[in-house]
């Protein structure tokens, strides 16, 4: 086992545990160090608390020591704990450091400004938004990547991308650290719900129904963002409308064609379905009476703080002072 409690016997050890882990775990620790919580780390990393613990328990395998003394509350680090915190810190900041200049060398060179944009502001959101900044600020190389919000905002997290543009409502904030990322608004986005027009012009279904002929509900899958929101909107207007799930799925996409076919009300972003309502194939539903069924979210963007040494590459910086000042 290694001496943990000399500096060049930390050092050693990080270095032996670098070469089978990934940097992530490293980056969790020194998370728990900060938050003394294992929830609230848990919550800061986006991974479940399950699955945080077991990462620090196999940081804790590796070093071959305990690194946390769990017999007290709130969490503290033990001795060669301590020690690696302090290594850790400078191993990161080593890297982060590499990392962004290995960045800014590549978008320096290509000029390309990298997004990470959760799937339906992909396909409803960006394209416009996109063509407007460029009307307003100049030709822009970019490069979209479109994911899930949890996996775009590891995206930013982990340093792949430039932005993150992403929804944002109270109810469901982003962890993202404020010390650490910008942030700037560029719109809002209204969610609601919306089904087929029938024959006569009027929605194909009603709200609300009843216990016996409950209204056929195409639902967000669970975990997906948009669907905690519309949970979060349901309980909140405390009135039972008598949804009755015939299908889930992730994408708003998909949830619009299954509507549009007539198989049941879908909540969906206003943007996605504009074309459709404008050329009365579908309808908003509303409750005739009591509490509203929408609900308005921010739509951000997101940006890593760039090191005062190091900042991000030109183009990506004066896109965010532009869109800082708007």
């Amino acid at each position: 086992m290694q001496d943990w409690h000399t500096e060049d016997g930390a050092r050693r050890c990080l270095r032996r545990i670098m070469t089978v882990m990934e940097t992530k775990w490293l980056e969790d620790f020194v998370s728990l160090a900060q938050t003394r919580s294992f929830s609230q780390s848990a919550k800061l990393r986006h991974v479940t608390q399950p699955a945080f613990s077991r990462r620090i328990q196999a940081l804790e395998a590796w070093a071959g020591v305990d690194l946390v003394d769990r017999s007290s509350y709130p969490t503290r680090l033990t001795v060669a704990g301590q020690t690696l915190h302090a290594q850790a810190i400078d191993m990161l900041q080593t890297l982060q450091t590499s990392r962004a200049m290995l960045r800014g060398h590549a978008s320096n060179n290509q000029g390309v400004v990298e997004f990470a944009v959760p799937h339906t502001l992909a396909l409803t959101f960006f394209p416009s938004w996109i063509a407007g900044l460029q009307h307003q600020f100049g030709e822009i190389k970019s490069r979209l990547t479109a994911l899930n919000v949890h996996d775009a905002v590891l995206r930013l997290v982990e340093g792949g991308c430039d932005f993150l543009i992403a929804y944002h409502h109270p109810s469901q904030p982003l962890q993202l650290d404020p010390d650490r990322f910008d942030m700037a608004v560029l719109g809002q986005e209204l969610l609601a719900p919306f089904a087929k027009v029938s024959e006569s012009g009027q929605s194909l279904f009603e709200l609300p129904a009843s216990v016996r002929k409950a209204t056929p509900y195409l639902a967000y899958a669970s975990g997906a963002y948009l669907g905690h929101v519309v949970e979060f909107l349901l309980n909140d207007i405390k009135t039972s409308v008598h949804l009755h799930r015939v299908y889930e799925t992730d994408m708003a996409e998909s949830l619009k064609a299954m509507a549009l076919e007539g198989h049941g009300v879908a909540f969906l972003p206003l943007s996605a379905v504009q074309k459709e309502v404008r050329e009365q194939k579908l309808v908003q539903v509303r409750l005739p009476k009591g509490p509203s069924l929408e609900v308005v979210m921010e739509i951000r963007v997101y940006r890593e703080k760039p090191p005062s040494f190091q900042p991000r590459h030109e183009m990506a910086n004066l896109l965010w002072q532009h869109l800082g000042h708007q």
